[in-house]
């Protein structure tokens, strides 16, 4: 176990959650909720910045391991609920495999639709 790495990710996750927090609550006093646009705009900037950082700390050397540590898990972690799902799926359609990609993507959307759903039927269920 790498403590200094686990250190980061903690870190970075405090303050990619505080940044998640602050757009939610800019966006539901300035655009209200008829959608949920702070959800969208965190993941929106999370999958921009997680591209672009994937790419920027490509050949970095050894210390790009702890600025992914900190900013990818840690930070894009704690703010994004898919910048993971999305870096994953870039890393997938830029192998020979898109196929991959596209099937992940689709579990990943689908799935995570019916388990929300089962789950809260379950919770339904166990509140009755």
């Amino acid at each position: 176990m790498n403590w200094n790495l686990l250190g980061l990710v903690m870190a970075g996750g405090a303050l990619g959650s505080a940044g998640r927090y602050l757009i939610g609550h800019y966006a539901l006093m300035h655009w209200g909720n008829r959608l949920p646009w702070g959800t969208l705009a965190a993941n929106l900037i999370g999958a921009f910045v997680a591209g672009f950082l994937m790419v920027w700390l490509e050949g970095r050397g050894p210390s790009a391991l702890y600025w992914r540590a900190f900013l990818m898990v840690g930070m894009l972690g704690g703010l994004t609920t898919f910048s993971a799902l999305m870096v994953e799926s870039l890393i997938s359609s830029r192998s020979s495999r898109p196929d991959i990609m596209l099937a992940y993507l689709a579990l990943s959307v689908f799935g995570g639709l019916a388990l929300v759903w089962l789950g809260a039927r379950l919770g339904d269920l166990l509140r009755a």
